[in-house]
């Protein structure tokens, strides 16, 4: 990577890249870092995910911890799903004495839906109250205990956001709640329809949260039918208007994945004038090696340090030293 990091980009208003991957279903290193050497000198970090869809992969720790070793900024997933606070606290130090320097902190997936759907969930914590927690750690240098850290963690602190997701006008709101408990930063679901996210983005910016946490878009190709359809029955909360349909249909089966590459493109090029808009989020699970091509397309640099231009954001005021009125413990909400 060019050296500047996430936390640098954001803070000077650059627009920022990030990327997702999947650690393996198993313990071999390769398979990781074979993902992540196209994304290198693409990205500003890259998620590694946490038992995504509550799926047994490699740890998210471990998985960073590989990142680094590959050249490659990480942004560590947490969930509450499999941790009571004691746990989630741990790792959250744990992550900071290894040098992981981003953490986003979500409730996860319930694991009903995975491959261990008789799997007892803990959700002691939900992604707000997390939030919380871990911002107090890194501000005031308290546990959730009230017993004093040795010494601060000094990680940037993400969170998660669907601006689709029902009711309608809701979804701002919530997004300020994260803001207020310690998010900095929240990549949000996959955006397709352009439109909606624009009127959610106007929300955001009138509450002015858009200066205290900067929005990354999910962004990412639909590269066949099957996966379209997949993703407007699976995925709840994810809108996919009936025109990015159509244009996949009217191609050939040889050439629908490279049209929703060219939607993809479009996509960004959309977002980029949005205002509010810090950057984009990158998920291409299983086509990895595409996300620079999709990149270049879409005008966001090359290999080495990248100049994307500027985010249409505002000020970078996250409000640091600021207490937020602790949420109340216990419960789950599921991001």
């Amino acid at each position: 990577m060019s050296g500047t990091g996430l936390r640098a980009r954001l803070d000077a208003g650059a627009f920022a890249v990030t990327a997702e991957l999947g650690p393996p279903r198993g313990a071999d290193p390769g398979a990781l870092l074979r993902k992540l050497a196209p994304l290198r000198g693409w990205v500003d970090a890259v998620n590694i995910t946490d038992n995504a869809g509550a799926q047994v992969r490699m740890a998210s720790w471990a998985g960073s911890l590989l990142a680094a070793q590959a050249g490659i900024e990480p942004v560590m997933q947490l969930t509450c799903r499999d941790r009571n606070r004691l746990a989630l606290q741990s790792d959250l130090l744990a992550a900071a004495a290894m040098g992981i320097p981003n953490v986003l902190l979500m409730t996860g997936d319930h694991p009903k839906f995975g491959d261990h759907p008789d799997a007892r969930p803990v959700f002691d914590l939900d992604s707000v109250q997390l939030l919380w927690a871990a911002r107090t750690m890194r501000d005031e240098g308290l546990l959730l205990s009230g017993r004093a850290l040795t010494a601060r963690p000094g990680w940037l602190i993400g969170a998660v956001e669907n601006p689709f997701a029902p009711p309608a006008g809701y979804r701002a709101a919530r997004l300020q709640k994260k803001a207020v408990a310690g998010a900095e930063f929240v990549q949000t679901q996959f955006v397709f329809d352009v439109a909606a996210f624009a009127r959610w983005m106007a929300e955001v910016t009138g509450l002015g949260l858009d200066g205290r946490c900067r929005i990354l878009a999910g962004v990412g190709p639909v590269r066949s039918l099957r996966a379209l359809g997949h993703m407007r029955t699976g995925v709840p909360g994810l809108h996919i208007p009936d025109e990015v349909g159509r244009r996949l249909r009217a191609v050939p089966e040889d050439q629908v994945a490279e049209e929703g590459v060219r939607i993809c493109v479009e996509i960004i090029e959309q977002i980029r004038e949005i205002p509010g808009v810090s950057g984009v989020h990158v998920m291409a699970p299983g086509y990895e090696q595409g996300i620079p091509d999709i990149l270049e397309r879409a005008g966001l640099a090359g290999p080495g340090p990248r100049d994307g231009g500027q985010a249409t954001g505002g000020s970078r005021e996250a409000g640091r030293g600021q207490r937020p009125a602790a949420p109340t413990l216990g419960g789950a909400d599921a991001h």
